[in-house]
């Protein structure tokens, strides 16, 4: 039996969402308690929600017992300084997993596509449950900053890059789609982050909030994106030669 999978992400592996223009308190990001936990460049993460309930930023199979990254536990600690932030992270009534905050230093185009990934969000998750997918909700207002979307690593014909002003919301399969972000700066971006189960309490609330993938983002110097193309594989290139194989194939935990 295959995992439950929503339609709407079926073709693209992502969908945009409207807008959301809910004011949020920049404490409610900035009090929070932070990690120090590496993904896709220079970057900490503030955890709302984790596998029983503490600060913690592990994958929920490295736990005691060990589970698929759903039914996360809500760090009371945490949601009491960010309120709103965790009322975001709810208001889809799916069964979420991880729920964290991501402060991600600025970085080049080069760095971004150096640092591309695919998430590792189905371990242990039981044939015939949802497929476990990533909501990203932009807190910080990045506009001159993008997601940067692939379905091959090496292909630029494949990207989508999609602009995150605040409120920007994206769900993303994100163990299909290569993605990271581009973020110009000059102060760190925030974004909440939660894993949730796919199924129709997911969809539904997709289909409420203005769903599209009718993206255009602005248009790359050639010269630039081939240059920062080219810098970015050389740079994997030598990684691999110095471990031996090619961590890009290794699913992240982050």
């Amino acid at each position: 039996m295959k995992h439950y999978r929503m339609s709407v992400l079926e073709e693209r592996g992502y969908v945009v969402l409207g807008r959301d223009g809910t004011v949020i308190d920049p404490g409610e990001w900035q009090r929070l308690e932070y990690v120090d936990w590496k993904s896709s460049g220079d970057t900490r993460f503030a955890p709302l929600a984790s596998a029983y309930g503490g600060i913690d930023c592990n994958a929920f199979w490295h736990c005691d017992p060990p589970k698929p990254d759903k039914d996360g536990v809500w760090i009371d600690a945490q949601v009491a300084v960010a309120p709103t932030i965790s009322a975001l992270a709810r208001e889809a009534g799916a069964n979420v997993g991880r729920v964290r905050i991501i402060e991600l230093q600025p970085n080049s185009y080069a760095d971004a596509l150096y640092n591309s990934h695919l998430d590792d969000n189905n371990r242990l998750n039981p044939a015939g449950e949802g497929w476990v997918v990533r909501g990203f909700r932009n807190l910080t207002d990045d506009a001159d900053s993008c997601m940067v979307l692939r379905e091959d690593v090496r292909d630029p014909a494949t990207e989508t890059r999609i602009a995150l002003p605040a409120g920007a919301r994206i769900i993303v399969d994100s163990q299909r789609m290569w993605h990271s972000v581009w973020h110009a700066g000059p102060e760190p971006r925030y974004c909440l982050i939660t894993s949730y189960e796919s199924g129709p309490e997911l969809e539904k609330w997709i289909f409420e909030n203005d769903p599209t993938t009718d993206v255009e983002g602005a248009p790359l110097d050639g010269a630039f994106a081939r240059a920062s193309e080219a810098e970015a594989q050389e740079r994997r290139d030598r990684r691999t030669a110095f471990y031996g194989y090619d961590p890009t194939n290794v699913l992240s935990e982050a």
